[in-house]
């Protein structure tokens, strides 16, 4: 009986370690709960988008071990950095990274973690690409914003977010410049005091129409 016990035991110490990897952990201990809709506005938040540009030349100069491997590398780092600055990486689609500061608990520094965020990526990037020349640039991406975050899925599920400030933070990676951190002027009116950063002038942004935007150096 207490073998038998102690089986369940490790079972469920597995199932919450294999948690504690796709999902953060107060996130984890109500899914553990049972709580049947995981679901939660935030009303200020910053996320991130960041892609490596070329990927698809990319891809054909590497093949697909050290390519799979070059990415490896990278996001590893990406994780790190996401890590000691207290963030929440969300998820990574392709050569794409998503991270968010703010979520699942509200930190006031959001805005100002998120940009170094941007500005740790796009360093680690050129330093590597001064040793080995695989990947060029990154184009960074930054908003902040409400949003709404929560789980889906019933087997393969995840920790994602959803509404406007994760679409216009997508546009902002999508029109930015390689190696550069762009942003809205909602992020950037909060770090302007912290960061220096150079108007991009009103822009039309797919989607969005015309907005000012601003750039932060790594």
């Amino acid at each position: 009986m207490e073998a038998r016990i102690g089986e369940i035991k490790s079972a469920l110490n597995r199932n919450e370690e294999l948690l504690l990897n796709i999902l953060p952990k107060s996130i984890a201990d109500r899914k553990l709960a049972d709580e049947k809709v995981i679901a939660d506005a935030h009303e200020s938040c910053s996320i991130l988008f960041g892609d490596i540009v070329g990927f698809t030349q990319l891809s054909k100069d590497l093949g697909a071990e050290r390519l799979v491997e070059v990415l490896d590398e990278v996001f590893t780092k990406f994780d790190d950095f996401s890590d000691e600055l207290g963030l929440e990486k969300i998820k990574t689609i392709g050569d794409n990274y998503m991270v968010a500061s703010g979520v699942p608990h509200f930190d006031p520094d959001h805005p100002y973690k998120i940009a170094e965020m941007g500005q740790r990526m796009v360093r680690y990037i050129k330093e590597m690409n001064a040793v080995e020349g695989h990947v060029p640039a990154m184009r960074i991406g930054i908003h902040s914003g409400p949003l709404v975050a929560g789980v889906i899925g019933k087997r393969k599920f995840i920790y994602d977010l959803w509404g406007d400030a994760v679409n216009t933070a997508a546009r902002m990676e999508s029109h930015g410049i390689p190696n550069m951190i762009h942003m809205s002027a909602d992020t950037a009116g909060i770090i302007q005091d912290r960061y220096s950063l150079e108007s991009r002038g009103v822009i039309d942004i797919k989607g969005k129409g015309p907005m000012e935007t601003f750039l932060l150096s790594a």
